[in-house]
């Protein structure tokens, strides 16, 4: 255990303060201002983002051999940690007002862990009211059960210092005086030097993502929904791959968009609220989000607001990750539970292919499965760089590397072991470009990609005859057009899919 001195003193922090109650302290504060529909909107500074390069996790007895220690996973000492935590809590002590949220995430009521998040700012503490189950809501109280709540003991704690900032040429071991310390011994997060709420939120999944592997539970950075008979698809995919337009369905019920577990039970939401991007949203492409976003009970992140107090999701001067939190409920089809008791029919990953070498859909065996997920494959476009002609392919193991403490085939392996005693339907879809790579081919038609998911959902797709892939090796559904019927060139798509196939294997490589 590393050693600690100063206690937080919390005898005057506010407690499990409610939605209106929290609106008046940041607004009297001046943390945020309305805009015309009674969001609480509020702007980060500096930091629109995760500050990946300043967060460390303590390397001591306790965690030296479970870590997978690295440029994701970066150590700090107990002793550097100490020293830290010294100032960062008698700053803390120092603040005329804390906020106080006792919240639960997991929606399994046998495997919910209390997780206590206490705030500098009050804004913060309505943000992580919305997205986790606060002990005063009812969410809570499905997640954990009123006796418990009533007895509530914090197994983890956040504490989140948005204006402190660490002195570097006292710490040189920190990156910058931004700083997100891991302690798993302790059981506490400290954050410091940003505002972006993200970064609360991220460390709460980081959390659950060292837990539950250990408990025989599959931590999933994903979104899913089910039909009415419980028929759950899960869709992982990285930012731009459609996995929030694909996953929401006015035919099916969501549990979630973001974060969840496989449990012995079934799946489970950890959240009960949304963290929607709002670059471009509108009304046509995503209504739910859309008449989600702006009302009373919204934190609106780093969106430009016109003097009118109307919200401008068109204007991403301020930043392309402007960000909405909302209770899961104000989604008209959310599961009020967040829990489906049964294991997944279908897991659907998607990609971004601007190769335009790979199928529509593929059909993937548990193995092929398994080695997906611990690809993390998309492929974003060339960009504006003077000489970058190419698409470049992006890999983030098991869709989500910079949350995953542990060893990447630690989730791989528990993947494929629920998947192979569940007898789990698995997919690849690509929503990138067919018939050449971004610049000459043309990106897949989204009602092609609806009609897939369609066909998916229903049960349709795995009952059909499959066609294997020469280069790939993948099933295709006999109905799908192999890839390369859509290239003029055969043989550069040959080349092309080649070239794929090898980053492929040996990026695999990397994880034994």
């Amino acid at each position: 255990m590393t050693a600690t001195k100063t206690t937080l003193d919390l005898s005057k922090a506010l407690k499990n303060l409610k939605t209106a109650q929290l609106y008046e302290e940041a607004l009297k504060k001046g943390e945020a201002v309305l805009s015309d529909r009674g969001a609480l909107c509020t702007y980060t500074g500096k930091h629109t983002g995760r500050a990946s390069q300043d967060k460390f996790i303590v390397k001591d007895d306790f965690s030296k051999d479970i870590i997978d220690w690295g440029e994701v996973n970066k150590a700090i000492s107990p002793e550097v940690y100490a020293a830290i935590r010294e100032e960062f809590i008698a700053y803390s002590n120092k603040q005329e007002q804390l906020y106080v949220q006792d919240c639960v995430a997991g929606a399994d009521p046998s495997n919910s862990i209390n997780v206590r998040v206490i705030t500098q700012k009050a804004w913060h503490s309505l943000f992580i009211r919305n997205m986790l189950a606060a002990v005063n809501t009812k969410a809570a109280e499905l997640s954990y059960g009123r006796t418990a709540l009533d007895q509530y003991v914090p197994e983890y704690t956040v504490i989140d210092m948005g204006d402190y900032q660490a002195d570097t040429k006292k710490f040189p071991e920190l990156h910058s005086p931004t700083f997100i310390l891991v302690n798993f011994s302790t059981k506490e997060v400290l954050i410091a030097g940003t505002l972006y709420a993200g970064e609360i939120k991220k460390s709460v999944f980081s959390i659950l993502n060292f837990i539950y592997p250990q408990k025989g539970i599959m931590p999933m950075h994903c979104s899913a929904n089910s039909n009415p008979e419980g028929e759950v698809s899960i869709f992982f995919g990285l930012s731009g791959t459609g996995k929030t337009t694909l996953s929401a369905d006015t035919e099916r019920w969501l549990i979630g968009d973001d974060e969840h577990g496989w449990s012995s039970e079934g799946v489970f939401n950890f959240e009960n609220g949304c963290y929607a991007k709002t670059a471009k949203l509108n009304e046509k492409s995503e209504p739910e989000i859309y008449h989600a976003s702006g009302r009373f009970g919204v934190v609106i992140e780093n969106v430009f607001m016109n003097s009118d107090k109307t919200l401008n999701y068109d204007d991403v001067s301020i930043t392309e990750n402007g960000r909405v939190s909302y209770p899961l409920a104000f989604i008209p089809n959310a599961k009020s539970d967040r829990f489906v008791r049964k294991a997944p029919k279908n897991i659907i990953m998607l990609t971004c292919d601007a190769f335009g070498v790979l199928p529509a859909v593929s059909k993937l065996t548990s193995e092929d499965a398994k080695q997906q997920f611990l690809l993390g494959y998309t492929a974003r476009i060339a960009g504006t760089e003077i000489g970058v002609k190419e698409p470049t392919a992006v890999f983030s193991a098991c869709f989500g590397a910079p949350f995953m403490p542990l060893k990447s085939t630690v989730y791989g392996d528990l993947l494929a072991k629920k998947i192979s005693e569940s007898n789990v339907n698995c997919w690849l879809v690509n929503t990138g470009w067919q018939g050449g790579a971004y610049g000459t081919g043309q990106r897949m038609p989204l009602e092609l990609t609806r009609k897939i998911i369609h066909g998916i959902n229903s049960g349709e797709l795995a009952k059909e005859s499959t066609s294997k892939h020469s280069i790939f090796g993948f099933e295709i559904p006999n109905s799908i057009a192999m890839p390369e019927t859509f290239w003029a060139d055969k043989e550069a798509y040959s080349k092309t899919a080649l070239k794929l196939s090898e980053m492929f294997k040996e990026k695999i490589k990397l994880h034994g």
